[in-house]
């Protein structure tokens, strides 16, 4: 019931201001946002529907005397396919049509607070770091939004307090703020088990049972919170920033095991703890042109706090010893990993695009030794005045292992075709199609092979 409430409390909040804004020429409150629908459907038969996403993007601005600014976005969605188990779920309309509300961003912004020279922003909002195109290593300062995997570099809002002080009109120092810490969250439908590792048990034994539980940090300022600082430049035709962040890991790793038999022929259960490891992060990035062609580099190096060890307690084969019985193996070293990408693009005469990206290191890739290398392609070509573009080759290629690149490879390809059907509508045609061997995210993806619709409506 509180939910229903605050759904049309926000209904009727978003109705009032376009109503106001449409009464008053003098207002500048503006309501704007998009429609967008999602289709995606496996290739693999008996072609199951592998996403289905509606989605309301609800977007209000408002403008003070120049002093001041509001700005929020919510998502209000359809999304999943009806989950149905027993005839009690048809009671639910949740489940036979799941939907959900998300507040995206919701801040206020203050111009030349105390100063003329520093802009405050307060509240959820997104701090997006880095010049490369979706894939950021520096851009750590926000949670990862992973629910659609195919959707490169998105993010959810933070709570935050974020300054920017201009030192003169080429620098400027950046300080953020964010006092909760919020996980990475994991995707979801097909995507599911993507990013799953799966559990390594000593030789000999076969799991049969697993359960976890999460260690979130404490929610204080010494335990929850993440600070970041950022010094942006321009001189010599282009930008670059440096960048430093002290926050904790948005995935989790499993630190400690509890492994107990429950057979004689090897079966085990496990119970896992799951923790976030504090980390350095040092950044810098730069991004310009070059006789017409757009340049960017990024890089970012990671220093754990400390070394992530994971622990499996084996206490339960031997009862009879007095003190636990352990078995250590360390996950991450206390010592610095660098993840970059180099990328170029280039806008020819006859509406062609290209885009080239070489990437080291994954979001969820940690470790040196651990880091795998992607290599990125898009060549575009616009038709009838860029209102049909055409993308024949789009996609990427993993290496995950050079000695071996047989069995340690993934290869992407992504062909699309848009359609901007009127001013406001854009339609777009696409498939996806994953092939390789070995475990990078995109070789788990073999299998899942699908053609995509989407439709978004602007306004």
């Amino acid at each position: 019931m509180k939910r229903v409430n605050l759904i049309l409390t926000l209904v009727a909040l978003f109705l009032f201001s376009a109503k106001t804004t449409m009464a008053q020429n003098n207002s500048n409150l503006k309501l704007s946002g998009y429609l967008q629908t999602d289709q995606r459907l496996l290739l693999q038969s008996p072609n199951d529907w592998a996403w289905n996403e509606n989605r309301l993007s609800l977007q209000l601005n408002k403008k003070f005397a120049g002093r001041a600014k509001f700005h929020s976005e919510v998502w209000l969605r359809n999304m999943g396919i009806p989950n149905i188990s027993s005839s009690t779920d048809l009671f639910n309309k949740g489940i036979i049509d799941p939907w959900n509300l998300e507040i995206r961003e919701a801040y206020v912004q203050l111009f030349g607070f105390l100063t003329k020279n520093l802009d405050v922003k307060i509240g959820r909002q997104r701090i997006a770091w880095g010049t490369a195109d979706k894939f950021n290593p520096t851009d750590n300062l926000n949670p990862y939004d992973l629910e659609d995997v195919l959707d490169f570099g998105r993010h959810r809002g933070s709570d935050a307090l974020n300054m920017i002080y201009y030192l003169n009109s080429d620098f400027s120092l950046q300080g953020v703020f964010i006092p909760f810490f919020q996980p990475d969250n994991l995707p979801v439908g097909v995507f599911a088990n993507i990013l799953n590792q799966g559990i390594k048990l000593p030789p000999g034994m076969i799991l049969k049972g697993y359960k976890d539980h999460v260690n979130l940090p404490r929610y204080n300022f010494a335990k929850s919170s993440t600070v970041g600082i950022k010094l942006r430049g321009f001189a010599a035709g282009f930008n670059f920033s440096l960048s430093y962040v002290w926050g904790r890991n948005g995935l989790p790793v499993s630190t400690y095991n509890t492994i107990v038999p429950v057979d004689t022929l090897g079966g085990v259960s496990v119970t896992s703890q799951l923790s976030f490891y504090r980390r350095h992060i040092f950044g810098a990035d730069m991004a310009g042109s070059i006789e017409g062609v757009g340049v960017w580099a990024e890089a970012a190096a990671f220093l754990p706090a400390h070394e992530v060890v994971m622990t499996n307690d084996l206490s339960a084969f031997y009862p009879e010893f007095p003190v636990p019985v352990t078995q250590k193996t360390r996950l991450l070293a206390k010592k610095i990993y660098v993840k970059y990408v180099l990328g170029a693009d280039y806008n020819f005469a006859n509406g062609a695009y290209v885009n080239v990206q070489f990437l080291h290191g994954f979001m969820n890739e940690a470790g040196k030794g651990n880091l795998n290398d992607y290599f990125f392609v898009r060549v575009e070509k616009g038709f009838f005045y860029g209102k049909l573009r055409l993308s024949p080759l789009s996609g990427g290629f993993v290496v995950s292992n050079w000695k071996d690149i047989r069995h340690n490879y993934a290869l992407v390809y992504v062909p699309q075709l848009s359609c901007q059907a009127t001013d406001n509508t854009e339609i777009t045609l696409s498939a996806a199609i994953f092939g390789g061997k070995g475990e990078s995210i995109f070789a788990r993806l073999k299998g899942y092979n699908m053609i995509m619709l989407k439709m978004k409506y602007s306004f």
